[in-house]
């Protein structure tokens, strides 16, 4: 890894760059920079090593220069083709004209280099000055993204000045490739009241407006979350031992909670893809505030007694969840899942219940409207059911919003209506079960995860933070049943009649595991919620006892719902025919629900 004193950083596969240190406008500056160098040495290493035929080229023209002499011979050509063309040079310069005149193996050099570039991931970051409050100000958000639009423009334009100055010939196709950065950041240090425990967090400037660059492809070493996040029972300074300079905040609204999710310089891809899930939180949510939620990702010390372990900090009343620097978390779901169990014990705390599913908001063209809650655990079908229903039934449905897609909480109204919160702007999907007709329609927004693998995911926004906080009283809530066969005794929906009998398959969370977690066959979840539930078994039970006996009494309708997600060769049919189903229902419902 490089010293913090670069403008960048190349660390595991990924380019971080310090904008402000390294702004290029002009392709000399680019060309001359030690990042192109070094990137340009990276690569010569990279074919020296495979021993392929692009270094075999190289050896044959330059072998008499040293290792070290090579790249700055390389980087040297290509300043001078910048601005002339491969006549121009190898008539003006002799000790070119050798290379020069093997036109097409040095095209097919600068073709891989090019790629070899593109396929890091890249991020730039501009810091504002502390206290200045600069990252509230339209004009420099328009700066910062005119800055990363010219940068890749930059690379852009010199990658293809270069080619053409070297074969004569203009491209027949340009392709507007994204070459420059994939995501950036405007960052800024902002004072926040910070309890004495946590000062080595005080310095971490915190992300006031992230830019992808779609389509965004990442490949994170772990496709799958395994494991529990288990309680300790005190933290200590020592155990969040760290240099500020290694490490961003990303402050997010997980529902109506405020919390700082603060992640290392190796984990940036995964920390910036939360931008998809979750609001950014305003500066007034940050300055002269303590979270009510911390998480600390990518810690190198042996501190903490796991991977994944949470503090419940009753001095300042924050909830911090820990996750040690491994590439065994090198997966988004640890980010998105520790952050929820944090929230779900809050909302214990304030006398809510957590639910682990997605609810929907359904209109019908008659007229009639339904709020529609599935729980389940991963891999249950919830929201595979709720897409379905969204494509199947397009011409009876004139709306349909979605409140949250994966986790969410029950609380009360003024009226002492049930009532559904979200906690995410966006969701974190599985492709694998999903057919062409289901994509959902921010694809094109999407951040894609491990595509060719099992478990493929994409991070992708799906609802707007005022719905996920408005409160949208529950008119059917269904427990997402994977496993069972549909037949004359095991309708694809039914629908209990007191609270004991639907708080027993609930509390029993039962579902066929499908290779998300490191679970397999049969399993059994407590409320089908690992996040929170299991940890605050006894308060969660008396919460959950109240709720659905409220429910009952207010007339919102409980049952399960079949999915058979989980049963080979169902993967697309179960949910469809569910859907079909839920549709029934809905349209059964009295005009004024």
């Amino acid at each position: 890894m490089l010293t913090t004193k670069k403008p960048y950083v190349i660390t595991r596969g990924k380019v971080i760059i310090d904008y402000s240190g390294l702004y290029c406008d002009t392709p000399e500056q680019l060309l001359r920079s030690e990042l192109f160098e070094e990137i340009v040495d990276r690569f010569i290493e990279r074919v020296a090593m495979r021993e392929s035929s692009t270094f075999a080229f190289l050896k044959n023209h330059l072998h008499e220069l040293k290792r070290d002499e090579l790249t700055r011979y390389i980087v040297n050509l290509f300043r001078l083709l910048s601005s002339h063309t491969a006549e121009e040079i190898a008539a003006m310069n002799v000790e070119f004209r050798a290379i020069l005149s093997e036109k097409e193996h040095l095209h097919e050099f600068i073709e891989e280099l090019y790629n070899y570039w593109r396929r890091f991931e890249r991020f730039i970051h501009l810091e504002a000055p502390k206290r200045s409050r600069y990252s509230k100000s339209s004009i420099h958000h328009a700066q910062f993204i005119k800055s990363n639009e010219e940068f890749k423009n930059l690379v852009l334009y010199v990658y293809r000045r270069i080619s053409e100055n070297l074969t004569g010939k203009n491209p027949r196709v340009y392709r507007q490739l994204p070459a420059g950065a994939n995501m950036g950041m405007l960052i800024e240090k902002i004072d926040w009241d910070c309890p004495e425990t946590y000062g080595s967090l005080k310095e971490i400037p915190f992300i006031r407006l992230s830019l992808i660059e779609p389509p965004l492809i990442l490949y994170p070493a772990m496709n799958k979350r395994k494991g529990r996040f288990e309680e300790i029972p005190e933290l200590t300074k020592e155990m969040l031992a760290l240099d500020p300079e290694e490490w961003f905040c990303f402050p997010a609204k997980v529902g109506d909670l405020t919390a700082f999710i603060y992640f290392h310089r190796d984990f940036i891809s995964l920390g910036l893809s939360l931008s998809n899930l979750f609001e950014i939180a305003d500066y007034e949510d940050i300055e002269g505030r303590t979270p009510d939620l911390m998480l600390i990702f990518g810690l190198t010390n042996d501190n903490p007694a796991g991977n994944t372990v949470f503090y419940e900090d009753r001095d300042c009343g924050t909830l911090v969840g820990l996750i040690r620097h491994s590439e065994e978390v090198d997966y988004f779901g640890y980010f998105k899942k520790m952050t929820l169990t944090l929230h779900n014990i809050a909302m214990l705390k304030r006398g809510r219940l957590p639910v682990h599913g997605a609810m929907v908001y359904i209109k019908l063209k008659s007229g009639g409207t339904a709020n529609v809650v599935i729980i389940g655990d991963s891999g249950a079908g919830k929201s595979e059911t709720l897409e379905a229903l969204r494509v199947l039934s397009e011409e009876h449905i004139c709306e349909m919003r979605i409140i949250f897609d994966d986790m969410g909480s029950l609380g009360l109204d003024r009226d002492g209506r049930v009532v559904g919160y979200g906690t995410e702007i966006g969701a974190f999907v599985r492709l694998d079960d999903l057919q062409p007709g289901y994509a959902y329609e921010e694809i094109d927004r999407s951040i894609f995860m491990n595509p060719d693998k099992t478990n493929a995911r994409l991070v992708m926004p799906i609802t707007r933070y005022y719905h996920i906080v408005k409160g949208y009283p529950v008119d059917i809530l269904l427990y997402a049943n994977n496993y069972e066969q549909i037949d004359d005794e095991h309708p694809a929906i039914e629908f209990f009649s007191n609270p004991e009998e639907a708080l027993c398959i609930f509390r029993s969370g039962a579902r066929l595991a499908k290779g998300t977690t490191d679970e397999k066959g049969l399993v059994h979840t407590y409320f089908a919620n690992p996040f929170g539930a299991p940890q605050r078994k006894e308060e969660h039970e008396k919460c959950a006892v109240s709720y659905f006996e409220r429910m009952f009494e207010t007339g919102t309708m409980v049952g399960q719902i079949r999915t058979r997600l989980g049963i080979e060769g169902f993967e697309q049919i179960g949910p469809r025919s569910a859907s079909i189903e839920l549709f029934k229902v809905i349209k059964g419902l009295p005009p004024s629900s």
